[in-house]
């Protein structure tokens, strides 16, 4: 297929005067450039709906999620698989990101290392057909992602991509794709703007609708939290008392039992079992509060 310019390197000439706005209206411009943003992810709310119910299905099964990407893209993939972890309670092995340059690349641009295909195949060296792999390319062309997202795919795997361009070789690689038509950028290329913003929107939606599909959520509620601090201590001690009744005091030695899980607590009350019957009851239902309730 014949690939012309990705859509991410246009130079939108309304914005030529960039240099000489005032402050206010400067900033006006960058802000006013980020509004259709959300419109670009909401239009491929049908595809991204069918990569989470893929996503979730592997999950569910044992399998794992594999974030890949270059830059920009690569560091909001990580970040998004980071908050996954305290978020949701989920298993830190069962999340995984790869940025071309590696963890150095999430502080600090390291030059050339998404032009090698060869080491993202190689990051993807433990990837089996039970996981899902999500590549993210702004331009669609990075690649080091996409030589993972072809070997991941050569392994069985499912594989999604998001992109913000029509002329992505990535989407030839991706059994799904995710095509963020976002356009010029206010600064010409500069794809952490409306391009990784529209990445960021996808990113989430797609974390959290999986997640909730697992029944890491309890109507809008973060029942999976993992209580790591003060602050979030509280949260799930409200929760507690929020869907069993009980004053705070007994929350907390619902928690205390539960080990900290929210979850396990509410079982624990709202059945009337101990913290290991409550789990059981949990592990029956494949985790879902919904059927206990």
């Amino acid at each position: 297929m014949s690939r012309g310019l990705p859509d991410t390197e246009a130079i939108a000439e309304s914005g030529s005067d960039l240099d000489r706005l005032s402050p206010d209206a400067l900033v006006s411009r960058l802000v006013e450039a980020q509004r259709d943003v959300v419109d670009a992810v909401y239009a491929e709310r049908e595809t991204i709906a069918r990569v989470v119910e893929e996503i979730a299905r592997r999950l569910e099964r044992g399998g794992r999620l594999h974030y890949v990407g270059a830059g920009t893209s690569g560091r909001l993939a990580t970040l998004d698989a980071a908050e996954m972890v305290p978020t949701f309670g989920i298993e830190p092995e069962l999340i995984h990101a790869h940025i071309a340059g590696g963890a150095s690349a999430l502080v600090r641009a390291v030059e050339g290392a998404e032009d090698d295909p060869a080491e993202g195949g190689e990051a993807m060296g433990d990837v089996t057909a039970d996981d899902a792999v999500l590549a993210i390319s702004a331009s669609g062309g990075a690649p080091f992602v996409i030589g993972a997202l072809a070997a991941a795919r050569e392994r069985g795997a499912f594989t999604a991509a998001i992109v913000n361009s029509e002329a992505a070789p990535l989407a030839d690689a991706a059994e799904r794709v995710i095509l963020l038509r976002t356009g010029a950028e206010p600064i010409a290329g500069s794809t952490r703007m409306r391009a990784g913003t529209a990445q960021k929107i996808a990113l989430n939606t797609i974390s959290t609708a999986t997640m909730v599909l697992l029944g890491k959520v309890y109507e809008n509620l973060m029942i999976d939290v993992v209580a790591t601090n003060r602050k979030l201590r509280a949260r799930a001690c409200r929760l507690v008392q929020r869907l069993t009744g009980v004053d705070e005091a007994r929350a907390a030695e619902l928690l205390r039992a539960a080990g900290g899980r929210v979850k396990c607590a509410i079982v624990m009350q709202r059945r009337g079992v101990d913290a290991e019957q409550a789990r059981a009851l949990l592990d029956h239902r494949h985790g879902h509060l919904r059927d206990l309730m």
